[in-house]
């Protein structure tokens, strides 16, 4: 289905005098991301430097032979480094696609992944196994299983909260989702505030504020299955997710049940971010940024912005995990912070700019 798009949410954009194509874009942006793997791994509190980086990846790859004394660096490089980057690249890949599939879903410039509810409801998972010590015998996939069923049960409430007999309205989805992970919150700061052992509070904080220094081989294949999965099926949505930005009427006039297709939304959208959220903790504006950013380059085209968007937000947030581990080394930075301090001023600017608004003049 081909359509006109109209902006979401009031997260307008005027017709730009000069727009990036898509395509030449999306191929710039997959290079600059596998470059930025590479610098990944490279990179870090312990210098291995590009080179020994470059030849420690080609003898894991090929099966080469290591050089005396190379074992801890292929062993940083491999356990360590290399999945840690590469579930960077999952997480803000997808992060960044529900973030548009979210914006479209409650028709609001300032929806981000996080505002149904899903991030609150993953932290009391979460927080359950780091301060309480639920779900030990998973071992370390306690919190990933957790938070990932806490974040489904959050998405269930949210759900049969906000239907009606009419179905599911932007309006009702925003509100109940704020006002669920406000309850959820208060829930996490109590476990936080009772915690016995400073350790696991800082631990839960750290978890909170977003982190990927758990990050494993055995929880990158999850992840990027479900955010694949996502990506194509709002990949062959995005003609529908054009007619739904236009509102119900103008979709119902094209074909598109808006209820249905609502209802695929929130379940993909829940599903891929009580999945990311489970591995890397809450990272925000991410979500909420990168979409803005893909539509001011090349437009509001669901097909065209969803062929930028991942990829953007992928490389996006391994530089800001190459940053968070670098910045202070030896000691790390939540993730979280460093995207708010980027995308705080990021923000501001992108409101002043001519030719974009978020919801009037």
């Amino acid at each position: 289905m081909r359509v006109s798009t109209a902006p979401v949410g009031g997260g307008a954009v005027s017709p730009p005098a000069r727009r990036i194509p898509a395509a030449p874009l999306a191929v710039g942006l997959a290079a600059a991301l596998l470059l930025s793997l590479v610098c990944g791994v490279a990179l870090g509190a312990a210098g291995i430097g590009l080179p020994r980086a470059l030849r420690l990846l080609a003898a894991g790859l090929t099966g080469g032979r290591l050089e005396a004394g190379e074992a801890a660096a292929y062993a940083i490089v491999w356990e360590i480094r290399l999945p840690r980057t590469v579930l960077a690249a999952v997480v803000g890949a997808g992060l960044a696609a529900t973030g548009v599939a979210v914006q479209a879903l409650v028709r609001n410039a300032l929806a981000d992944p996080f505002v149904l509810g899903v991030s609150s409801g993953a932290a009391v998972g979460a927080n359950a196994v780091l301060l309480l010590g639920a779900f030990a015998s998973l071992g370390v996939w306690a919190i990933s299983v957790s938070a990932f069923g806490s974040a489904l049960l959050a998405m269930v409430l949210v759900y049969l909260a906000a239907r009606t007999a009419y179905g599911l309205t932007p309006l009702r989805l925003v509100l109940t989702g704020t006002a669920l992970s406000y309850g959820f919150s208060a829930l996490t700061a109590l476990m936080v505030f009772a915690a016995a052992r400073g350790e696991a509070a800082r631990d839960a904080m750290m978890w909170l504020l977003g982190s990927l220094g758990g990050a494993t081989w055995g929880s990158v294949p999850i992840a990027a299955a479900t955010v694949l999965a996502g990506l194509a099926y709002l990949a062959c949505a995005a003609g529908r997710l054009d007619a739904l930005a236009m509102g119900d009427e103008t979709a119902a006039s094209l074909g598109v049940d808006p209820d249905r297709l609502r209802r695929e939304l929130f379940v993909v959208t829940a599903a891929v971010t009580g999945t990311v959220v489970a591995v890397s903790g809450a990272i925000g504006f991410v979500g909420l940024m990168v979409p803005h950013l893909a539509r001011m380059l090349v437009g509001a085209g669901h097909r065209r912005v969803l062929l930028v968007a991942p990829l953007a937000g992928a490389l996006l947030l391994v530089w800001v995990d190459i940053v968070s581990r670098t910045l202070l080394a030896p000691a790390e930075l939540p993730v979280g912070v460093v995207t708010a301090v980027l995308g705080v001023p990021c923000f501001l600017l992108l409101m002043r700019r001519r030719g974009y608004s978020f919801g009037g003049r």
